[in-house]
């Protein structure tokens, strides 16, 4: 089941240093909303905050709240890697596990987190690449390594792995930068399909992507290098690229900087 997600207050310190300050903002369940800014604007680590990936960083630390629903995932008593199986990630380049079969790079997440009959494993396993739009392509060699596939069936097996576990929300940190064009086409028509039943976030420098593939867009800007990043507007998606609030994202949008 989706989830919406509300953030207040949100700062994120590698050592003491404030990469991210006082980000609020609401992400509504089954939609896309895009995070664009210039390189070095917190995107990606407001992004591992969702997740409580941003503290497995050295010195990685946050301050204030994330609501999944009405549960603080930083609250007392969280189990940091249960967050994780709540909110699945995929990241910029594909990663699936080298020495695992197609299958095995799949089922992995649902072994670490309990026992599986075979014949459980396999209903996962199918519907898992069905969802990510691979089956077809992967049906016959299962049992070959992932990493022998392309780079574009790669990052769909990673997020048939993410969704096998069938998590809440879905974050993806760029996930289409190291894609060629017809896999790139591939992954956005994925990410239409798996709103329907995910939360979803994608961090992108690809504003023509965001403005294909999300709902709402949030434009983060830091005032200068070494300075926090912070968040300067969020909308929807068509108002944020034809009539922002905030010079700064009219002027990010339509290439003057960044």
């Amino acid at each position: 089941m989706a989830k919406r997600i509300d953030v207040s207050g949100l700062n994120a310190y590698y050592g003491s240093f404030l990469a991210v300050e006082d980000i609020s903002m609401t992400i509504q369940p089954r939609s896309v909303t895009a995070f664009i800014g210039p390189s070095g604007c917190g995107k990606s680590t407001f992004l591992r905050t969702l997740n409580r990936m941003h503290e497995v960083t050295p010195g990685g630390r946050v301050e204030g709240k994330v609501l999944l629903d009405d549960e603080n995932l930083y609250g007392a008593g969280i189990d940091p890697v249960a967050v994780r199986r709540e909110v699945g990630m995929v990241f910029q380049r594909p990663n699936p596990f080298p020495t695992m079969s197609v299958y095995d790079n799949v089922a992995a997440g649902l072994r670490l987190n309990g026992s599986y009959k075979k014949s459980e494993l396999d209903d996962v396993v199918e519907k898992s690449l069905k969802g990510a739009n691979l089956w077809n392509e992967v049906k016959d060699r299962l049992n070959k390594p992932g990493s022998g596939l392309s780079g574009g069936q790669q990052q769909r097996l990673c997020i048939a792995r993410a969704i096998a576990v069938e998590p809440n929300v879905l974050l993806m940190d760029e996930p289409c930068s190291a894609l060629d064009p017809i896999s790139t086409l591939a992954i956005e028509d994925l990410i239409g399909e798996l709103k329907e039943r995910f939360t979803i976030v994608i961090v992108t420098h690809n504003m023509q992507q965001a403005a294909r593939v999300s709902d709402r867009t949030a434009f983060f800007n830091l005032a200068a290098v070494g300075q926090p990043g912070k968040l300067i507007e969020i909308d929807d998606t068509e108002r944020i690229f034809s009539n922002p609030s905030v010079q700064a994202t009219e002027d990010y949008i339509s290439g003057r900087f960044g």
